[in-house]
C-alpha cells in the first residue's frame, strides 16, 4: 500500500511530519507522565515516570490497533543528501520485525526536508512504509524506542540521523493514526470521530485542560465532561 495514495483518499490534508494533531480537526493530544519529572533529586533519571509512559502509550495503542487490523508502519528518519540511501532502514526497522524478510517489503521515497532551517536544502526526509499486522512488530520494544527519544534508555531508533526518527502507526482498517513524538506525549487523529470518542472519554485525565475545547469540538460533543 502506498503511503501518498492512502493519505490523498483518507486524510487528504495530512502530511506525516510532527503534530498531525494540529493538521485535522478530528484529533486527541494525550500527554504522559505527568506530574511525574523526568529526573530524580540526585540527576539520575526517574524510571518511575518512564513506566508510566511506557504503560499509557501501549494501553493507547492496544485501544485503536486490534489483532487484524491493517497497521501501516510509517517511518520518517531526516538525514543530509549525500547520506547513503537504504542502509539506515535496517537500523530503523531490523530489531522491531519479528520476521527478518518483512524488510523485502519495505517501500521508500524521498521528500524535501520538512522543517525550517538555512540549511534546508541541503537535507531530505526519506519515508519507510511497511503494510503488517500489530503481531508482526515487537511493538511494547517500538513504542519505548520511541518515547526513549531524549534519554540514554534502550531500545532506541538509531542516534546517527539529524534528527531522531518519527513513526507513525496507521490503521488503515479503521482510518486511525497514532504517533508518540517523545516520551511528553503522543497525538491520534481519526477519519470519522465515532472511532475515537470512547478513547477520549476513557482516558480523559490524561489530557491537558487546553486542548479539550479543541478537542470535544472535533468529536462533535462540546462539554463532554
Amino acid at each position: 500500500m502506498d503511503v501518498a495514495e492512502y493519505l490523498k483518499k483518507r486524510f487528504p490534508s495530512i502530511e506525516l511530519v510532527p503534530s498531525i494533531y494540529n493538521q485535522w480537526d478530528i484529533g486527541i493530544h494525550f500527554s504522559l507522565g505527568t506530574e511525574i519529572y523526568q529526573f530524580k533529586e540526585n540527576g539520575g533519571l526517574n524510571l518511575e515516570r518512564f513506566r508510566v509512559v511506557y504503560k499509557q502509550a501501549f494501553t493507547i495503542f492496544n485501544e485503536l490497533f486490534e489483532r487484524e487490523d491493517n497497521l501501516l508502519l510509517v517511518t520518517n528518519i531526516y538525514k543530509h543528501k549525500n547520506q547513503k540511501q537504504q542502509t539506515k532502514k535496517l537500523k530503523v526497522y531490523q530489531p522491531f520485525l519479528k520476521c527478518k524478510n518483512a524488510l523485502k517489503r519495505i517501500q521508500v521515497r524521498t521528500y524535501p526536508y520538512p522543517f525550517e532551517s538555512d540549511e534546508a536544502k541541503d537535507y531530505e526526509r526519506q519515508q519507510f512504509s511497511l503494510l503488517c499486522k500489530r503481531e508482526d512488530i515487537r511493538m511494547n520494544e517500538l513504542l519505548k524506542a520511541a518515547c526513549n527519544e531524549d534519554f540514554p534508555l534502550k531500545p532506541k531508533l538509531g542516534e546517527d540521523f539529524i534528527h531522531y526518527p518519527d513513526v507513525f502507526f496507521v490503521n488503515t482498517t479503521k482510518d486511525i493514526i497514532f504517533f508518540v513524538y517523545d516520551d511528553r506525549g503522543c497525538e491520534v487523529i481519526a477519519r470519522e470521530a465515532d472511532r475515537i470518542r470512547s478513547l477520549y472519554e476513557n482516558y480523559y485525565d490524561w489530557v491537558e485542560e487546553v486542548d479539550r475545547k479543541k478537542i470535544e469540538e472535533g468529536l462533535g460533543r462540546p462539554g463532554m465532561k
